[in-house]
Order: structure tokens, then sequence, then C-alpha cells
């Protein structure tokens, strides 16, 4: 509360107060005219406020504000602070009362108004009041002032708020990040709401009274204006809040006024024609008063509009804090929304034109939204030419921005302005919105899909609604028509489910047209002249599949949307529907698509899909079994034409699908299952049987080759889906690889399916041991696994790259399999398992890879030229994609802990050289095995950068020394820096790892100094420069145990020649950073500087400009010399090593835990720990500093 000034009191206290300028004004406090407002934070303080300050109550009137209910007990609220934060939902009554405050007693009543804005800000301290009319100009002008008080520890500001002159007292060290705006929890979620709320009930209960009094509104902006040029964050955010909120109610009041100005000079236009020339009436005169008044009111209304826009907008809407930023971005916007005779020019749009350009995301939304609300009416768009042609390359381009948010209201803005302003969008500038349906965020898809189904696919407002020959599907067929078109000419053949997905909200129900999109599939060119040609059709089968998957799974595709979808009751009902319809429609349709279309083996594997989204209840419930017996011989034809492994897969997919003991046609379909293996079983056991009985080896002709070829992958194809364990199928293709083995005159077409029927059975055979399986089965198993496993590594070296690719993917999915089965099969099986991985399998499996996919990779780099690499530039991308499916199944075996751990270290090695390829597949592996076992996985990245080094060490041994600015060098510091991000934001959560990474690497540093008796530089000793790219993840506490424990390995006195020693001097530096305790500077001596354990308080001191001093400790930081003579880094580290001692006992008197292995230096056996850092402690660690953001009006965004 603060207390009524009293004018002839203040004298004495006003002149005093000039005196102190650059103090506290005390003598505000001692003349009785201060009050305390919050509480300070020390009892000293505390009692010191309440010997010194009267607490003046305010009269009954304006003391019995509100009150509540908690726990049952009447909690009275004092003050409108209170009020607010308590969520009263009786605002309206609140106002009154204090409005009847204000009536009696104005200056009481504006001065805990004033309280209310100072408390809303977060300030918790003292805010004293003196007169301004007996002050100059010039004496007021000196008063206004922000400053820092050393001796006391205080800040203080002095404004003026008409007709006082504020200062706002309050302790330096109150978080400048905490203020009730941004404060979390339940109690301050709704506080903004409720604060807002009040400022427009304000204005709305003083628009008839007391408004216009040149008091109130004078008082409330001068304080607001003046609040908001304040350095200080808390004050500067709550003010242009509360005045971009004041200045909204204000237009509001100002539209009731036009209004009621409006039927005022209507009504004085009708009564003067009334009583044209008689005598002026009374009612004449009353209203020409009452016109006059009005007018009078709308001037005062535009004056303070003007005050708070100039005052406050034009300096804030360029603050430095975001959230203040698109506090007046979002105002100005519904500002010339709702009052666009005043607003709507070029004049207010620039503003928001210019914030579309902001650095943060928050801004640049609230810009598009208010331009959505324009936009959206037509009658404003006429007006908005020059804005449009300035900014509509900033907007187009805005889809592509970072944040989501941001880009899906792009985007609608961008279908708003389609809609309502003729040509502002170029042909360029559509074809390139419209590739935005296949972006993988559903949101921007969706609103792409929006704009494309209306600009391009919908037939409303078109010349021609309907083709020529018309028909029942006209205005579909158009309609489908151009969406095929798009779709080939977009070039993403691969991508229509995210197509498809993308249209699905706006056009639903033309996509769910089957019977159009079948219609075009089967009609003939003899019978209407309009078939398809062949593209067409192929995109045409395509978007039916997608259409297919999407009603009946009901969820965006792969990579869209991070899980499925919980559907509502609604949309389930719906979904039963459309499954149903699809079912009953394609069961008549789908064979004669199949038969018409059987000999195109994109078009068959594409429609083969669609009985797998079936209700295949239907068939029986519909008596339609012979629909289903056209189906089954139409796949048993097309499985006898093709060959074509995509069509043979899909084949048996649908086969199985088909084939559920569930359901009632499970007997018809596994009849015709049964004769179609054995139809296969019995051509390929003829021609094997042909083959066997030449004694000279494998000598058929291409014919008899190719057809077993083909055999092999039908079989191999069903045998993935379906148990053919019965035809005995694993003797014979193992007899062929094992031919193979011996002579190696196999034809390779022969070789891949035989290892894939091979393996699919011996799976099979594996999922099929149960407790009761006898030990001869295991036995006998068991031998033709190991069999199998030496095959595969045989043909890992094949001379062929197929079978060695193959061998190679399924041998480790093998083994995962194999891993998986040893936890969750009984004891007998387990048996078979136990030579699985051995030692030599796990380095066969590395050096694979190294020479297959990342060898491989910079040898073909090398030999290819740049034509060639544009001619072959899909055959680059398919073996890309071969070699990450190569590096994706070993990365699994580490992943899955089926190999070493340590193994990965190889593989980590060519993260950074390689990321762009498989940069996403590596990171993925370091986060699963961290994920397993964080201390492995930590010891994996000291072993990989350990063995970077040592080969670069290596490499210039020639040259006498390492260089620093090799392009090697870099490279590993590069790994080390994208390691370390691997670690995220939290310190806390990886404070073992980082902690270890620092000790394993200080060890390895100092390797070797030992036996040259310490006289010598430590031959890994620039080791240190690696691992410095993890100091700036460790906490405070542990880069003081860090520098403690190297200070251990420094103590001998060591040479310093040049710049030998500059690596420890870097790594020193990176533990001392940002240490207000510390310095890391070395004297001109050479000497390491003494670490103090003893905190001296340090303020940003801010000064009247809001600069910070010019030489600050971290500019000091980087003009460290380089010691000069090793006796000073000697006896420095010995004086450093004293200090630390007392610190290091406390420290460790409170350690939660030790770090992994615990950090031992080699003269020493104590340990060095980690302090458990509270969130208590790390406040006291940031508290000493107060976080000062200053924006002007001048500063750039």
């Amino acid at each position: 509360m603060i207390a009524e000034p009293n004018t002839a009191n203040n004298l004495p206290s006003q002149k005093e107060n000039a005196a102190h300028d650059e103090t506290v004004p005390e003598s505000a406090v001692q003349n009785g005219s201060c009050v305390r407002n919050g509480n300070l934070k020390t009892p000293r303080e505390k009692q010191k406020v309440r010997q010194q300050c009267e607490n003046i109550r305010r009269s009954s009137a304006s003391s019995k504000r509100v009150s509540r209910l908690q726990n049952g007990q009447v909690v009275e609220a004092v003050t409108l602070f209170e009020v607010v934060s308590m969520g009263k939902q009786a605002m309206q009554a609140v106002v009154d009362d204090w409005v009847e405050a204000y009536k009696q007693d104005r200056n009481v009543a504006l001065l805990d108004l004033i309280n209310f804005f100072i408390q809303c800000s977060g300030c918790q301290g003292m805010v004293t009041a003196e007169m301004f009319q007996s002050l100059h100009k010039k004496d007021v002008m000196q008063k206004m002032t922000e400053n820092f008080d050393e001796e006391s520890g205080l800040q203080y500001k002095k404004f003026i708020a008409y007709p006082w002159i504020l200062t706002v007292t309050w302790p330096v060290d109150v978080g400048n990040e905490d203020y009730p705006l941004i404060r979390t929890g339940p109690y301050w979620k709704k506080f903004k709401a409720n604060f807002c709320e009040f400022i427009a009930v304000l204005v709305q209960q003083c628009q008839c009274s007391i408004l216009y009094d040149s008091y109130l509104m004078d008082t409330i902006i001068s304080l607001l204006t003046g609040l908001a040029d304040s350095m200080v964050r808390a004050f500067r955010h709550t003010s242009t809040l509360a005045a971009m909120k004041l200045l909204t109610a204000v237009l509001s009041v100002r539209l009731n006024l036009d209004v009621n100005k409006h039927n005022a000079q209507r009504l004085y236009e009708v009564e003067k024609k009334r009583i044209s020339g008689k005598r002026t009436s009374y009612r004449l005169d009353q209203l020409e008063r009452k016109r006059k008044e009005y007018e009078h009111k709308l001037l005062e209304i535009q004056n303070m509009m003007n005050a708070i826009f100039k005052g406050t907008f034009l300096n804030r809407y360029r603050d430095v804090i975001p959230e203040v930023r698109a506090t007046c971005i979002e105002e100005i916007g519904r500002w010339i929304e709702t009052h666009p005779d005043a607003f709507l020019n070029d004049s207010y749009l620039k503003y928001i034109g210019w914030m579309l350009y902001d650095k943060q995301a928050e801004v640049r939304l609230k810009c598009l939204l208010g331009l959505q609300g324009i936009y959206s009416r037509k009658e404003f768009v006429s007006r908005m030419d020059l804005f449009t042609i300035r900014f509509k390359d900033r907007i187009v381009s805005m889809p592509l921005d970072k944040d989501h948010e941001v880009a899906v209201q792009a985007m609608k803005l961008l279908m708003l302005m389609s809609q309502n302003c003729e040509d502002v969008l170029s042909a360029e500038d559509c074809e390139t919105l419209y590739q935005f349906v296949y972006t993988t965020h559903r949101p921007l898809a969706v609103a792409a899909g929006e704009f494309l189904y209306k600009r391009l696919l919908s037939h409303e407002g078109d010349e021609e609604v309907q083709p020529k020959g018309g028909g029942k599907f006209g205005a579909s067929t158009d309609q489908l028509k151009r969406l095929i078109r798009f779709f080939l000419d977009s070039k993403l053949h691969k991508h229509v489910a995210y197509l498809i997905d993308s249209l699905w909200d706006w056009a639903g129900k033309f996509l769910k047209d089957w019977e159009c999109m079948t219609t075009l599939l089967l009609k003939n060119a003899e019978e209407d002249g309009e078939e398809l040609n062949d593209a067409y059709q192929s995109a045409l089968i395509e978007i039916i599949l997608a259409t297919v998957r999407e009603a009946a799974e009901g969820h965006p595709p792969v990579g869209r949307g991070a899980a499925k979808k919980i559907l509502s009751v609604k949309e389930k009902k719906i979904q039963l529907e459309d499954c149903t319809k699809i079912t009953e429609h394609f069961i008549m349709v789908l064979p004669r698509l199949l038969a018409k279309y059987s000999t195109d083996a994109q078009k068959v594997a594409n429609l083969l899909q669609i009985p797998q989204y079936y209700d295949l209840d239907v068939y029986s419930t519909g008596h339609l079994e012979k629909h289903l017996d056209a189906l089954l011989r139409e796949m048993k034809d097309i499985v006898a034409k093709h060959s074509d492994m995509s069509v043979l897969e899909v084949s048996s997919r649908t086969y199985y699908v088909l084939c559920s003991e569930e359901i009632a046609i499970y007997s018809q379909v596994n009849r015709a299952l049964s004769q179609l293996i054995d139809e296969l079983m019995g051509q390929l056991n003829q021609l094997l049987d042909g083959f066997w009985q030449k004694a000279e080896g494998f000598c058929t002709d291409a014919g008899e080759i190719s057809w077993m070829q083909s055999l092999l992958r039908r079989v191999a194809a069903f045998h993935n889906a379906h148990d053919l364990t019965k035809w005995n199928l694993c003797d014979k293709t193992l007899r062929l690889l094992v031919f193979e083995m011996e002579h190696g005159s196999l034809p390779v077409l022969i070789i891949v399916p035989a290892l894939q029927c091979t393996y699919f059975s011996l799976l099979w055979q594996v999922v099929a041991v149960s407790e009761n399986s006898p030990k001869e089965t295991l036995f006998a198993l068991g031998r033709e696994m190991r069999r199998f496993s030496q095959i595969c590594m045989h043909f890992l070296h094949h001379k062929d790259k197929d079978v060695k690719e193959k061998a190679f993917l399924i041998l480790c999915d093998w083994l995962l399999i194999l891993s998986h089965q040893d936890a969750n099969n009984n004891e007998e099986a387990v048996g078979l398992l136990d030579y699985l991985p051995s030692t030599s399998l796990q380095e066969k499996l590395l050096l694979f890879i190294q020479e297959n996919v990342f060898m491989g990779e910079e040898e073909e780099s090398k030999d290819l030229t740049e034509e060639e690499e544009r001619k072959d530039e899909s055959c680059q991308l398919d073996n890309l994609r071969e070699k990450r499916s190569l590096l994706a199944a070993y990365c699994k075996l580490i992943a899955y802990n089926v190999v070493e751990m340590t193994a990965a270290a190889e593989i980590y090695k060519y993260y950074v050289k390689t990321y762009n390829d498989f940069g996403d597949i590596i990171k993925e592996t370091l986060s699963k095995t961290r994920h397993n076992n964080k201390i492995q996985s930590t010891k994996t990245l000291i072993i990989c950068l350990q063995q970077l080094f040592q080969a670069h060490a290596e490499s210039h041994d020639s040259s006498g020394g390492l260089d620093f600015f090799s392009a090697s060098f870099a490279n590993m510091k590069e790994l080390a820096r994208r390691f370390s991000l691997t670690f995220g934001w939290d310190p806390v959560k990886s404070r073992e790892s980082v902690a270890m990474i620092h000790k394993e690497g200080i060890e390895f540093a100092f390797q070797g100094a030992n036996g040259v008796h310490g006289k010598c530089l430590p031959p890994n000793l620039s080791f240190l420069l690696i691992i410095s790219e993890f100091s700036n993840k460790l906490l405070k506490p542990d880069k003081r145990l860090v520098y403690a424990y190297l200070q251990r390995y420094v103590a001998e006195p060591l040479p310093c020649r040049g710049d030998e020693w500059q690596p420890l001097i870097s790594y020193r530096n990176s533990l001392l950073a940002n240490e207000d305790e510390e310095s890391s500077v070395l004297g001109s001596s050479g000497e390491w500087s003494p670490v103090s354990t003893s905190k001296t308080p340090s303020f940003k001191r801010k000064l009247s400009n809001g600069s910070l001093p010019e030489t600050s400790r971290t500019e000091a930081t980087r003009k460290a010399p380089e010691p000069q003579c090793a006796s000073q880094l000697a006896s420095a580290a010995g004086k450093s090593r004293k200090r630390l001692k007392s610190q290091e006992m406390h420290l460790q008197e409170r350690l939660p835990f030790l770090c992994p292995g615990g950090l031992r230096g080699r003269d020493c056996k104590d340990e060095i720990k980690t302090e458990e850092v509270s969130e208590e402690g790390q406040a006291e660690d940031t508290a000493e500093d107060v976080d000062v953001d200053v924006g002007g009006a001048d500063q750039d965004s």
C-alpha cells in the first residue's frame, strides 16, 4: 500500500531527495510518506521498514475488497493484486468498489491502482511518492533515473506518474526471470487472463464517468509509459501488456462513441427537418449539445490512444524480449480488425510486415494470425494492395519456416489470400505451395491439401463442370484426372499415400468414390473411346490403394505422425462403414481388374494388396464364395506368370490374410494354397533330380537356370509367410549351397533364393521347437544351424556383390533372432545357440562393414567423375539404400547386445565423415547403447577418440610433432563436439558419463610421462584439446574437482617450450570458464592462478544508458599469456593444490555418488567425486547476477 502524499509535508523531502539523487531516497521514508509494498528478503530489512514506515490502511469502503472461502475459512483480500491473483469471478464488482473509492478520494484510489501495477510486475520492495507540482521541469528530468546503489545493494527507479514522482526500490537479488506473468503453476496460469480482464472491465466501468476527468487516464498512461521504459524485464513486460490492453479497451469505448455520435447526428438532422422554419426548440439544442459532447469525448479518446501508441507501442514493438514484441503485434492486429477506419492503412500495417522477419517464432506467429483476421474479410483486401505487393514474397516463403505452427498458419493465410485476392499468387507460387502436401508434418500437409483441393481440384466455379460425354461420374471423373495429372507432374510417384492423406480431410467424399475409379480402369477404348493411358492407369491404381488403406486403417501413413491416432466412436463407425463398402465393391470388381492387368507387375502388385483390407466375413454372410473362387484363380495365374519378388511377396501376404483360421473361408483358401505349393514343389523337385543325376556337375542351359531361379524365388516368397516344413525344402537347398562351397560353379541367380529358402526353413523349425521336442530333433536342428552359419560366413567373401550382401543380412537377422530365442526358449534349445556369436564371427562382420559400407564409399567418390555421377544418380541412390540396410542390420546387433558394444567404436569413427548418408543410423545406435549401459557406452566413445588420436599421432611421427591445424585433428575435435551434443541439455543426467570422459582422457593424455621421469612433454598431451569439447557439459562443482584431478599430473617440474604446453593451458581454461571465483588468466610471470573457494558477490552494473562495463572477466580470460618456465608452473600447481584441498574435503562430505571407476591419479589414491547439485544450490550460483534486458525504441529486432 502507498500512503497518500501531503503536499505541504513533502517539500522538505523533495529537496532532500534532489540532493541524494544517486542513492536510495531515505528522506521519503523518514517523513512518513512511504509504506511497505510486499516483503523484503531479510528480517533486518523487514524490521527497518516497520520502524520507518507507517502502514496507513484504506478506508472501510475500499478495504472491504473481496473475500473467498479457503478450507472452510474466510480469507480477506486487501489489495487489488490479491484479488486478481485469486481469480475473482465477479471482477465487475471489484472494479465497482474501486470506482466508488475513487469518487470519494481519487488520490488514495489512484495510489492503490499504482501499487497494483507495481505488484503485478513482481516487485517486492518499497514505493514512495512525492508531489510533482512544486518542481520545475529541469528538476523533474534529473529525477527520471534508474540506477543501482553499491553500498546498500538496492536498485531503484524514479519516474513520473502525474501528479506524483514515484520511486520504486527493491533488492537487486530479486530474480529478473520470476514475476507473475511468467510464473508456472496452477495459481499463476490464469493470472494473465485475470489481469487483462481487470483492465478491460476498469475502462468499461469508467467510460460513463471518470474516464474523461483528465486525471485518471493521465496518471495510468504516464505510469505505464514510465515502467515500459525500464531496463528491468518484469516492469517492461507487465506495463507493455497493460498498456496494449488499455488501448484495446479504450478502442472499444471509441467504437461505442462513434455509434452514439452517429445516432445523435441522425436524430439532430431529423429534428432539424421537422421544425424547419420554426423557432429553435429545446430538443434541437439538447441534441446539439450531446453531439458536441460525443465529439469532445472522441477527441479525448484519440489523445489517449495516441499517447499509448507513441509512448509504449513504438518503443516496445522491437523490444529485446520476444513476449513483449508478440504482445504488441497481437494487439495491433486486433486494432486493425476491429477499427479499420483508423488503423487499416500502411502506417500501421508496416509494423506487422516488418515483424514477419522476426527471429522468434512466437512473434512471427502473432503476425500471421493477425493477418488472417484481416485477409478473411473481402472488404479489407482492397485497402491492402501496397502491403500485399511489399510482403507477399515473404509470406509465400514462410511455409518453409522451421517452426511447424508458423508454417501451418502461413499456409492458411495464403489460402485466404488466394480466395479473396485475385491473381495475387502466380502460377509458380502455387506450384511451390502444392508440393507441401508431401511434407511429413501432417498439419502443414493438411493445410496444403486444402489449398490444392480448393485451388486446383474443386470443380466449383470452373467453366467446364461436365467433361465431354457427361455420364454418371462426369464431375468426379474430371477431378480424378486433375489429381492424376498433378500426381504425375510432381514426379514423386512413391509418395501417393502422403498426397491422399493430405487431401483426406477436404476431399474425403470424392476420394471414396471407388465406383468411379474402377469404372475408369475397366473402360475399353473400343467401347467408349476414353480409356486412360498406361501412366494414368498406374497412377490411378496407386491412388485407389492409398484411399483404401486410409479408409480402412484410419491413421496417417508411416513417417507422418508420431503414433497411431486414437479414433473416436464416430470415427470408428465411419471406418467400419468404409471397410464394408470397400469389401462389397471390390469383391466383385477386383477379379476383373486382375484379369485385365495380369501382365503388368506393378499394377498387379498394388491391386493384390486391396484384399488385405477386406472385412472377410462378408464372403460368408453375403454368400459370395463364387467371387472368392474367381479371386483365387486369378491369384494363382499371377503367381505362375510373374517371378518379380514384389508381386510374389504381395501374393504370399494376401494368401496369409485370406487363410486365417478364425474365418469361415479358411478351408477354401487353404486348399487352394496347398494345391499351389504342391505344383511349385513338384516342378522344383523335378529340376533338382535332373541336376543331381548329372555327374559332370551343374552344366544346364540358361533356360533351366532361369526356370529354377523363378521356382526358388516363388517358394522363398511363400516360405516367408507360410510354414512349408512338411515339403522338406531345407535339405534340398542346403545341398545346393554346400555344392557351391565345394565347387563354386553354381550360378549366382540360384544362390540368393537358395539362401533365402534355407533361412526361412530353419526359422520355421526354430519357432516349432517346444518343451516336448525330442533331443534327436534338437541335435539335428543344431547341426543344420551350425552348417548354415558356416555357409553364410563363407559367402561373406563371395565374388558376387549380391550374394555376400544377402549372406550378411541373413546372418545379422539370424543372430538377432537367435539371441531373442536364447531368452525365451527352453534350456535344451539354449544349447543350440552356444556357438553364436563367436569372436571370429564378430570380427568378420565388422570387417565386412568397413570394407563394403565405409571404404567402398571412399573408393566410389574417387573413381566416379562428375558426368558419371549425373548419369548414375539413380544407381547411386540404390547403392546408398543398400549400404544403409547393411549398416542398420549390423548396428541392431550392437544395440541389442548381440555383439560387443566396443565394436561400435569403429562405427563412430565415421560419424562426421559420413554424416549425410549414415548419421541418423549412427546417432540412433549411440542413443540405444547409452540407454542400455551408460558406462560401457561412454567407454566406447573414449576408445573411439583414443584410437583416432593414436592413428593421427602415428601418421605425424615423421614430421616430428602433432599438427593442431591439420584436417584429421580438426575432424577429431568435430567428432568430440558431436559426441558432446548427444548428451543433451541436462548436465545432471549425463553427469557420470561426462566425468568419466574427463577422467579417462586425463589419464590417457599423461601416459608415458613416468618413463622419462616427468622431464619431457607427455606424448599424448594434445589429447586434452579433444576432451575439452566436453567441458561445457560439466557442472560447476565437477569442473573444480576435475581441475583438481588435473593438477595432480602437473605437480612435477615440466619444461615449457613454445606452444607445446598450449593444450594443457586450453584445457585448464575450459574447466575454469565462467567461474566468478576463479580467474583463468596466467599472469605475466606465467603462474597458474590460484583457485579461491570464497564467493565474492558480483552484479551486472546497470548504467544510466543500460550498457555494461566494457572489460569483462571473460575477455580477460582470452588474453592469457603462456607460462614461461617450469619452476613457476610447478610452484603455482602446488599452491593451487593446497587451496583446493579444503574445498575437496568440504565437497566430498556431501557427494552422493562416485564417478565411474573413480577419478584416480597416478600419485594419489583418493577419488574425485561429484557434488550433488540441488535446485537451491544452482539458484545460488546463478542468483548473483541479475539478468537485465535493455530494449529501446531504436533497437533492431
